[in-house]
């Protein structure tokens, strides 16, 4: 492998920690300039105000749970 494909190899690697730290900054800066931000978790969809509280706007069935790598089939 060359170096320049070690070097590729190595920045997809940090893509999904990266990804992971924007939509945490996205989602504080919303907050910030005051906007109301939707977020899944404990067995819902929620609606997140500035002021810390938040709102169920749906309840959500269960995760699916799936090996990586496989192709799943969403009707």
């Amino acid at each position: 492998m060359t170096d320049s494909e070690q070097t590729l190899d190595y920045l997809e690697q940090q893509i999904p920690s990266l990804s992971g730290a924007a939509v945490g900054v996205a989602y504080l800066q919303a907050l910030a300039s005051g906007q109301k931000v939707l977020v899944s978790g404990e067995g819902g969809l929620y609606q997140a105000f500035p002021d810390g509280t938040r709102t169920l706007v749906k309840p959500l069935e269960k995760p699916l749970s799936v090996p990586v790598g496989t192709k799943v089939r969403i009707p």
